[in-house]
């Protein structure tokens, strides 16, 4: 339990967290998460934890840039610095967790440092990073395992609620923004909103194409892992969009999800499908006659993975991890839809004839058909077209400049592009494996890298 923490009495202290989070339109920042794969080079293997090409090795290395250490037990889990951290995911995956920055210029400036900074470390232990959103041709059973106590528990419960709950833990890749909230209104517009374009930004940024060597059929193979990884704890959240929805509908939402630890010292005690509720009354029998922290309720908010997730902010988890010169896009989209009143209001007025039957077939075959992917009477890239518009509109209104004098919609270029063609990196990546690569995704350990 963290110190300090207040403990939980009521379910009204849960709402009041949620809504503690809201802020005024002067202090709403931009967090952007970005996980990258890592491989010897060698062999193009996976990195595993310990070695001398390895994440131990990259997370030690790291330090030299003032990162400091975070422990579990003997093994480093964690940096820190400035507000960001580089944490350790379970199958390698090396995130940088940014900090709330202001403008994407900043968010792009950070990105680019931790990418100058992993390359100097990469290079002297032999490793590379890829730019896919899914492993190209590693097994499942031939990922290593990170020593982090909380994955061994939800690796054993993923086997039990759904079909593909490893894969999402072991072999997916993702890029995420984390963006704020002025108040109980204007979390539901945004949630609205982005709730419903997700699947946008899924086809805008599918890269995983290729699984255990071959194509997969799908555009976006993370997003498809995650139809069949928990029924309980993910999904389009339906209920976001019933009148009446507010902080305390969210946390009743949580409420019902199982859990799956509970955090104390350096170990973590098995809870899985286990009721917060009962927890709340003390009648959780791994802590008898104990009730939780507010750190216990938000270790529990981050074990819940819908394609939308509210914390004290929103974060936009609907993206596959993307090549370098777009990883500064996904925050960019986001920001130019949400943190313009008029962009948000015309967002909202696109979406809001959508039905629950729209959203959720949208949601089902964008993984596998893209930007191709028919809606109403046209395709999901003509609505991205539109979309980008708006996004457009809402950073050229933001008006934060660069010492060029150039405004945040610079970095929507990468997906106009796409828009333009019809064609995102899965697309791309396609048609090279079907002809130049000749069938070989080995061609991945070279052209798709950091």
């Amino acid at each position: 339990m963290a110190k300090n923490s207040p403990l939980i009495e009521n379910k009204a202290q849960l709402v009041a967290h949620l809504a503690a989070g809201s802020k005024p339109k002067a202090k709403w920042r931009i967090g952007t998460e970005h996980e990258k794969i890592g491989f010897c080079k060698a062999k193009n293997l996976p990195l595993p934890y310990h070695g001398a090409c390895s994440i131990g090795a990259m997370l030690t290395g790291m330090e030299r840039f003032d990162w400091e250490a975070v422990y579990e037990g003997e093994n480093v889990i964690a940096l820190k610095r400035d507000g960001a951290s580089i944490s350790l995911e379970p199958g390698g995956q090396f995130e940088l967790s940014g900090a709330p920055l202001e403008t994407i210029h900043q968010t792009c400036a950070e990105v680019s440092e931790h990418m100058k900074e992993v390359k100097v470390v990469a290079d002297e232990i032999g490793a590379h990073f890829l730019s896919l959103g899914f492993r190209p041709d590693t097994k499942l059973e031939d990922v290593p395992v990170m020593p982090k106590g909380r994955y061994k528990i939800m690796r054993d419960y993923m086997q039990k609620v759904g079909t593909h709950g490893r894969e999402m833990m072991f072999r997916t890749c993702t890029v995420q923004t984390n963006l704020d909230y002025s108040s109980e209104a204007d979390m539901v517009k945004k949630f609205r909103v982005s709730l419903a374009l997700q699947p946008i930004a899924t086809a805008l940024f599918a890269n995983s194409p290729f699984m255990e060597g071959r194509l997969n059929g799908y555009k976006s193979y993370r997003s498809r892992v995650w139809l069949d990884t928990d029924d309980d704890r993910t999904g389009m959240l339906p209920f976001v969009f019933d009148e009446g929805f507010g902080f305390e509908q969210y946390v009743d939402y949580t409420l019902n999800v199982p859990m799956y630890f509970i955090h104390r010292g350096d170990d973590y005690l098995d809870a899985s499908g286990k009721s917060f509720k009962n927890f709340m009354t003390g009648n959780l029998d791994v802590l008898p006659n104990e009730i939780p922290s507010m750190a216990d309720f938000d270790d529990h908010l981050s074990t819940i993975f819908p394609e939308v997730r509210l914390k004290q902010f929103l974060e936009m988890r609907g993206a596959d991890t993307c090549p370098s010169d777009e990883l500064c896009a996904l925050p960019a989209f986001w920001v130019g839809l949400l943190y313009d009143q008029s962009a948000l209001d015309a967002a909202w007025d696109m979406v809001k004839d959508w039905s629950e039957e729209e959203r959720f077939e949208l949601r089902i075959a964008v993984p596998k058909q893209g930007l191709q992917t028919p809606f109403r009477h046209e395709t999901v890239n003509d609505v991205a077209k539109r979309v980008l518009e708006i996004s457009r509109a809402g950073l050229n209104a933001r008006a934060r400049l660069n010492g060029h004098g150039e405004n945040e919609s610079l970095f929507l270029q990468s997906l106009d592009k796409m828009t333009a063609s019809g064609q995102s990196n899965a697309d791309r990546l396609i048609t090279l494996f079907n002809g130049e690569w000749n069938g070989d995704t080995a061609r991945c350990y070279t052209e798709c890298v950091y």
